[in-house]
């Protein structure tokens, strides 16, 4: 159930001009791709042909101005993301996908951002900075596993790391096990 707005009546649609002021507020509180600003400007505007075509004009418009950039959103995402986060590179493929760039784009993006990123100093990072340490049992060697695996680092780094760590071969070979029967069902 959704929440209903404070007053009863119902949102007076957007001509350009409106929406073009609703969307660079809506720009200026967060850097957004294109796909997501139409998504949140067409809820603004009448519904059909008319409503495209004004969002149409507003999205050239700003990308004239230079406020609407997909390349620049991705490149600044994926960096913010990496820098910060310590986040892998099928994790911010992943957002980046969510978020409604093109595909070509996120793989320019990614190879010039991650390509000669070492991913295994990476993830040690990323364990650094959740302050991940090493595991003692099997429950948490799956813990790190599954936190790794959601950060956007490979199975194989993975694996590196937790043998450096010197974890049990069986908590391994348990962990390839729940990895089979999750892909079985």
């Amino acid at each position: 159930m959704p929440f209903q707005r404070k007053s009863g009546k119902p949102r007076a649609f957007l001509n350009e001009a409106g929406l073009f002021e609703y969307a660079t507020g809506a720009l200026g509180r967060q850097m957004r791709t294109e796909a997501d600003l139409r998504r949140l400007m067409a809820r603004r505007v009448e519904p059909g042909e008319r409503g495209d075509a004004v969002i149409a004009t507003v999205v050239a418009r700003l990308r004239e101005y230079g406020y609407l950039d997909d390349a620049r959103f991705a490149e600044t995402y994926a960096r913010l993301r990496q820098e910060n986060e310590k986040l892998g590179v099928r994790r911010v493929r992943q957002d980046l996908q969510q978020k409604g760039v093109d595909k070509e784009l996120i793989a320019e993006t990614l190879e010039a951002r991650y390509g000669q990123t070492n991913e295994e100093a990476l993830a040690r990072q990323h364990l650094e900075r959740k302050r991940i340490k090493k595991p003692s049992n099997e429950k948490e060697t799956a813990r790190v596993m599954r936190r790794l695996v959601t950060a956007g680092f490979s199975t194989g780094v993975i694996y590196k790391i937790l043998r450096q760590w010197d974890v049990p071969e069986e908590s391994l070979a348990a962990l390839d096990n729940l990895s089979d029967e999750q892909h079985e069902e």
